[in-house]
């Protein structure tokens, strides 16, 4: 029977690469804005050609088979890049059990013995599920990279550090503080020290919601970075409730200069600089 099946296929195969297009052409959630007509034709024949020509009497019922290494090698390449281009879950399942019906539907035509088209029905589903979860599989691996990189992108967005004087350098921070942001923090802060030169760093809290014995310790570490890289730190943005959260949670903040504002926060800078400002009239 797996014999008869593997000449059908070689014998169909072009039939198969038809029918699988017909069937991706007819879904309603065919994404034509992330992929062309003529992409997908060109990605699904190659699959088709690697599939049909992996597939024999012997490896029928063997899904793990080495054989089928190429297959499953293209098939990880396209669930990667779908999962990069923005394709759903749902679509990319479809794009592989399109192919089964596809197969199924050559299967129905070429064997009209029940009981025969029955086991080969069976054969050919367990083989093409099999693939379906290599796919899921992989796709779920390529949404997590694309989480994980827009995760780090948005860490270095949300942390900038702005040189705002000669010396003085500013740190908004907006969002609450964990032990992977506040290492990307210090790792910016400090680098920016070094390249900058700065003697002043302010760490703006105004978009910290809210301040725990977690966030407080965050912000200490911070400090002693900075003050080993041999630059003052100052905290701005202490609203009257994290004010009041600090003195509840017994947080010590001796010998850390704290400002409500960051423009109070620059005018002490400034003095320690010996700077000064003056407005100018106009005559």
């Amino acid at each position: 029977m797996a014999a008869e099946i593997t000449k059908i296929f070689k014998k169909k195969k072009a039939a198969i690469a038809d029918r699988w297009m017909k069937n991706q052409l007819a879904d309603e959630l065919l994404r034509e804005d992330l992929i062309s007509n003529e992409e997908l034709r060109e990605e699904s024949d190659e699959l088709v050609e690697a599939l049909i020509k992996s597939i024999n009497e012997k490896n029928l019922g063997s899904p793990e088979s080495s054989d089928f290494d190429h297959v499953i090698e293209l098939l990880g390449g396209i669930s990667l890049s779908r999962a990069k281009q923005g394709f759903s879950p749902r679509e990319t399942g479809l794009y592989i059990m399109s192919l089964k019906e596809a197969l199924l539907q050559v299967l129905q035509e070429e064997i009209k013995d029940p009981a025969e088209l029955l086991a080969a029905t069976l054969n050919v589903s367990r083989l093409v599920d099999s693939f379906s979860i290599v796919t899921f599989e992989t796709f779920i691996k390529g949404r997590e990279e694309v989480i994980l990189r827009q995760t780090d992108e948005i860490s270095e967005i949300s942390t900038p550090v702005i040189r705002v004087w000669d010396g003085i350098l500013a740190l908004p921070i907006i969002g609450t503080l964990d032990s992977a942001r506040t290492q990307v923090v210090m790792e910016n802060l400090l680098t920016e020290i070094v390249e900058s030169g700065s003697s002043i760093a302010i760490l703006d809290i105004s978009g910290v919601p809210t301040v725990d014995s977690l966030v407080a310790q965050h912000l200490l570490k911070t400090v002693s970075a900075t003050r080993l890289m041999g630059a003052e730190c100052i905290i701005s943005g202490i609203r009257p409730e994290i004010a009041q959260t600090i003195v509840h949670l017994g947080i010590d903040l001796t010998g850390i200069v704290t400002k409500a504002s960051l423009a109070s926060a620059l005018a002490f800078a400034f003095t320690s600089l010996k700077l000064e400002v003056k407005k100018v009239v106009s005559r």
